[in-house]
């Protein structure tokens, strides 16, 4: 049985205490948060800390704070030679304190504090110093997930940007979706179908495959109807720019 001690419960640290502590061969010990928090029903088994000084001995600490944050934080713990790994994508191995054992648990997901997901589909991407700690976050990663990877600091940083790229930059690209028909009375639920089979599409096909749209036909009066739509909104020059970076790919 592999006991875990969980540091932090924000969107990725509540996820991973849901998901753990359901998981087969792995007990959550302890949840550790600098304040006071009301856990929900089906956490209340678990001990909860809000003292370093009271942390439980583990097999495995996982750091799920802000990424500014766990450098000193990891130096704070008071304990040493154990595994302790950060959950970043952008941070490297090298950030944790050097005296306990180093490594990274990285669920490449997103995640919100009161959305559960599946950890079944969502890839694990784990580093570590030694094999043999390799082998326990292993371990401990085929517990929730049927993909765990070995992916290095520098590697992890170039997967953590693209990554940005198909959410983050995606999501906002739904705000401002949303904000546009807000402004002329239409629902946003009215493109949640397209932008199922959107993501939806990128199962079969590559995204140069699935590419589809005006700036990739070059449809030049739908385009500038467009741009007159959008003459007196800040969301103009996003529309220009992704229009002309879709043109330069696609009409070489």
């Amino acid at each position: 049985m592999l006991q875990v001690v969980i540091l932090g419960f924000g969107n990725i640290g509540s996820n991973l205490c849901y998901t753990l502590h359901k998981a087969t061969g792995v007990s959550v010990i302890q949840l550790f948060n600098r304040s006071d928090i009301a856990l929900p029903d089906a956490l209340q088994s678990i001990p909860f800390t809000s003292e370093i000084s009271e942390i439980k001995e583990a097999d495995i600490y996982i750091i799920a704070i802000p990424d500014d944050a766990i450098a000193d934080f990891s130096s704070t713990l008071p304990f040493n030679d154990k595994m302790v790994v950060h959950t970043s994508g952008s941070l490297p191995m090298q950030a944790l304190d050097g005296k306990n054992k180093k490594g990274v648990f990285y669920p490449l997901q997103t995640f919100t504090k009161d959305k559960k997901v599946n950890f079944n589909e969502i890839p694990i991407c784990i580093e570590a110093e030694e094999k043999a700690d390799l082998q326990l976050l292993e371990t401990l990663g085929k517990r929730i997930s049927n993909h765990v990877a070995q992916i290095s600091s520098e590697d992890r940083k170039t997967l953590h940007l693209a990554a940005v790229f198909v959410n983050n930059f995606v999501n906002y690209m739904y705000h401002i979706s949303e904000d546009i028909l807000k402004e002329n009375n239409l629902d946003f639920e009215l493109l949640k179908p397209l932008i199922a089979e959107t993501a939806n599409k990128i199962r079969t096909l590559s995204p140069q495959q699935a590419q589809t749209g005006p700036a990739k036909r070059n449809d030049v009066k739908t385009i500038e109807n467009h741009l007159h739509l959008l003459k007196d909104s800040p969301y103009k020059k996003v529309y220009e720019q992704m229009t002309e970076a879709i043109k330069k790919q696609y009409l070489k």
